[in-house]
């Protein structure tokens, strides 16, 4: 190992040792079995969590460590556990953070890959849900339509449309204290499609990757991906394995940095460690080296640049081409794709796949006409162009009779909204793993309900500041945040309606700051005009 990658290594697991001395790790454990609590019931829940995905079963798991007693439920749109990794069956599907990230603090990540697979992810989550009894806590088929606030009641009253049989809908209707969304930040029904000249001439197969086909057979076609994401970069060596060739076609370049398959150092630790203390230490060592890494790519981008790019050029070799792999904007102004031990590079060193970068001026029966006047041939042609924002779900929210425009209110700790009572909702990180944010939501969630009840609050509010100027939630110019970025609450600029792309930040923010800071209004009864 390289003196530099060694030093790094053994400062990470320095820190992490210090942290576990002085925190003992914990998991949380089960409230015990209970079976699902009937439709009918009148009774208010505590708190009704929103998504069955990385975010909800964790939130769910926090709870029962630290609230056993709490009623709860999860309403989940779709049929299974899993969210994201239960949507996206495109081939070769994985992780873009390494999956001790990824995973939860409390669940070890017992795999062999650093860099997961989207089954091996959805199994864990199916796992982490099992070994609780939360599954039997979860309405699948029932998506969110509308939530509704009443002051007078001190309750959210959400109503959900329920799939039944033959496809018919019921309205469903439930009532909770706390509200706690966890449904990701992008549409499961639709992706990002533009429409291109002529596509209904092409004679071949369109797809998006987001709703890729069961039917679909590639072996022996020749396949244009359009895009150069996240999305892009997995598939691709991926259909090299029974295609005829891929093409990745790509109107600008994005940053691909090298990520191994394998952690033989969380391995080793797994030998030497019992497996909740490998995790952790493991989880710490990833999570300190992005932060340095980010911090590298944003203070000396041009260093960041030039290491990415001998990256490439080490692995494609003679075929290299920079200008394919070499963005007009900085490092981490949008995401930086990962490819476990370079498969793209690989992908393009062996000639199963290549690398063009132009505009489409048409399709063709038979391919791509781009600007340049060269045509891409291919029998299928993948869209991978993007994902479609929404915004807290989609869902309807309504203040005592007022409907509510979440894009002039501003976030409170990244979690909550000002005015916006009893309302919490998990958003990752862009430059890191989203659990690691949606985590720290979860345990903030579950001490705050905790020191409600010690004090008999029953609502709580984050105040809005008008002496806080307000700023993008998100800076970063990828397209399907610039696409839905009017749409999206403001953050502020000062503490603590700031929003941290930074772990050690938030940890200090959001675990370690007194939660009455001052800024939240809680209240005892529920009277008209409370938050």
């Amino acid at each position: 190992m390289p003196k530099r990658r060694w030093l790094l290594t053994a400062g990470a697991l320095a820190l992490g040792g210090l942290w576990l001395i002085s925190r003992r790790a914990a998991a949380p454990r089960s409230g015990g079995q209970r079976a699902l609590i009937p439709s009918t019931d009148p009774q208010p829940l505590d708190v009704l969590i929103i998504g069955a995905g990385l975010s909800g079963i964790g939130a769910a798991r926090h709870l029962l460590a630290k609230s056993p007693g709490k009623r709860f439920e999860i309403l989940e749109a779709r049929h299974a556990i899993g969210g994201t990794w239960d949507l996206f069956r495109y081939p070769g599907v994985r992780s873009d953070s390494d999956v001790f990230t990824l995973g939860y603090s409390f669940k070890p990540w017992l795999g062999r890959k650093s860099i997961a697979d989207g089954a091996d992810i959805r199994q864990y989550i199916q796992e982490a849900a099992d070994e609780v009894g939360l599954t039997e806590r979860i309405r699948f088929g029932h998506k969110v339509k509308t939530a509704v606030w009443s002051s007078g009641e001190g309750l959210w009253t959400v109503t959900a449309e329920a799939q039944g049989g033959q496809g018919q809908t019921d309205a469903f209707t439930r009532k909770a204290r706390f509200l706690f969304l966890c449904s990701g930040y992008y549409s499961y029904d639709e992706g990002h499609r533009p429409a291109f000249p002529n596509e209904e001439s092409f004679r071949g197969r369109i797809v998006h990757p987001q709703f890729w086909p069961e039917d679909l057979d590639y072996a022996g076609k020749r396949v244009v991906v359009i895009g150069s994401g996240a999305t892009a970069v997995t598939l691709i060596p991926a259909l090299t394995d029974r295609a005829a060739h891929v093409t990745m076609l790509q109107r600008s370049p994005s940053y691909v940095a090298v990520r191994p398959l394998l952690d033989e150092t969380a391995h080793k630790l797994r030998r030497w460690l019992p497996a909740r203390a490998a995790h952790s230490l493991t989880r710490w060592r990833n999570v300190l080296t992005s932060i340095l890494y980010y911090q590298v790519a944003r203070k000396k981008p041009e260093l960041f640049k030039q290491r990415l790019l001998q990256a490439a050029a080490d692995r494609i070799g003679d075929g290299f081409d920079p200008r394919h792999f070499t963005p007009s904007y900085q490092p981490w102004d949008q995401r930086v794709c990962a490819v476990p031990d370079g498969d793209l590079f690989e992908a393009l060193r062996t000639g199963k796949a290549s690398v063009v970068t132009d505009t489409i001026k048409t399709f063709t029966p038979t391919g791509i006409r781009l600007s340049s006047g060269q045509e891409l041939l291919a029998d299928i042609i993948v869209t991978a162009t993007g994902l479609k924002l929404n915004v807290l779900g989609d869902i309807g929210f309504t203040l005592d009779g007022r409907p509510l425009d979440v894009s002039r209110t501003m976030v409170y700790k990244g979690m909550m909204l000002a005015g916006v009572p009893n309302f919490a909702y998990a958003f990752g990180y862009t430059n890191s793993s989203w659990t690691l944010k949606a985590e720290l939501t979860a345990d903030y969630v579950s001490r705050l309900l905790i020191y409600m009840d010690e004090r008999g609050y029953e609502v709580v509010a984050p105040r809005a500041d008008p002496s806080v100027e307000e700023r993008p939630l998100l800076d970063f110019s990828s397209g399907y945040v610039a696409r839905g970025a009017a749409a999206l609450p403001k953050q502020g600029s000062r503490r603590p309606w700031q929003v941290y792309q930074n772990y050690l930040l938030d940890r200090y923010t959001i675990q370690l700051s007194p939660l009455n800071d001052g800024t939240l209004r809680f209240t005892r009864s529920h009277t008209p005009g409370s938050p």
